[in-house]
C-alpha cells in the first residue's frame, strides 16, 4: 500500500508555546483529513496572532490532548532535545484467522512528521555597573528579543500551516476510499518513546512505514 510521508519544518520553541503549536498543527491536519458532516470550529491562538480549525469532535480533542500531555511529560524528562512526533493515518484490515487468532492489522497510508526543538529561555543578562547610566531600562533589548523570537515563529508556524495545506491539495491519490457513516479517517499519534534511543526512534518508523501493527496508539 502507497504510504505518502510528510515531513513538516522543525519549529524552535521553548516549554509553554508546545500545547498551544501542537495542538494547532495537530488539529489542522486532522481536519483536513475529516469527513462526513462535521462541525468546524474556529479556534484562535492565545499566544499568536493564528486561527485554525478544529472538527469540532470531542474524541479528536480528548485523543491529541492525551497525546500532548505524554508529549510535555517526555520532554520534562529529556530537556534541550529535539524530537519528532508522528501523526499516522490508517485502515484496519482483518487478516486470515487462523487457528488462534483473528489479527486485525493497520495499513498506513499517510504520516506526517511534526519536528520540534523546545528551548530554554535564555537568560536575563547582568549589567555591568558602569552600563547602568547608559541602559534606561535594562530589560528593554530582553523584551524586544522575545517579541521578535514570537514574531518568527510566528511565521513558522503559518508557514507549516501552509505546507500542510499544500500537501493535501497535492496528494490525494493515495487516499483510501470513503466509508459511510465515519466523520474522520482513523488516526494514531506516536511521540518520542521512553527510552529516549535512536534505535528506539528507528523501529518505531521502521513499525509504521512497513504498516505493521503497533500498541503504541
Amino acid at each position: 500500500m502507497n504510504c505518502e510521508v510528510c515531513q513538516l519544518r522543525e519549529l524552535e520553541v521553548e516549554h509553554f508555546e508546545i500545547r498551544e503549536v501542537l495542538r494547532c498543527i495537530l488539529h489542522t491536519i486532522v481536519f483536513h483529513r475529516a469527513l462526513g458532516l462535521i462541525r468546524p470550529k474556529d479556534i484562535d491562538l492565545e499566544l499568536f496572532d493564528i486561527t485554525y480549525v478544529q472538527c469540532g469532535e470531542k474524541e479528536v480533542e480528548k485523543k491529541i490532548d492525551e497525546k500532548i500531555d505524554q508529549f510535555i511529560s517526555w520532554v520534562d524528562k529529556h530537556p534541550n532535545k529535539k524530537s519528532q512526533i508522528c501523526l499516522s493515518f490508517y485502515e484496519v484490515k482483518s487478516k486470515q484467522p487462523s487457528w488462534f487468532t483473528n489479527k486485525i492489522e493497520r495499513l498506513y497510508w499517510e504520516q506526517w512528521y511534526i519536528n520540534l526543538n523546545v528551548t530554554q529561555p535564555a537568560k536575563s543578562q547582568t549589567i555591568k555597573p558602569h552600563l547602568s547610566k547608559v541602559l534606561v531600562n535594562p530589560g528593554e533589548a530582553s523584551d524586544q528579543e522575545r517579541g521578535a523570537r514570537r514574531t518568527l515563529l510566528e511565521a513558522s508556524v503559518q508557514e507549516v500551516l501552509f505546507q500542510i495545506i499544500k500537501f493535501v491539495n497535492e496528494k490525494k491519490d493515495h487516499v483510501p476510499p470513503i466509508t459511510d457513516g465515519v466523520l474522520y479517517f482513523p488516526f494514531e499519534i506516536t511521540i518520542p518513546s521512553s527510552s529516549d534511543s535512536a534505535f528506539g526512534m528507528d523501529m518505531i518508523k521502521r513499525m509504521l512505514q512497513t504498516g505493521h501493527p503497533t500498541m503504541l496508539s
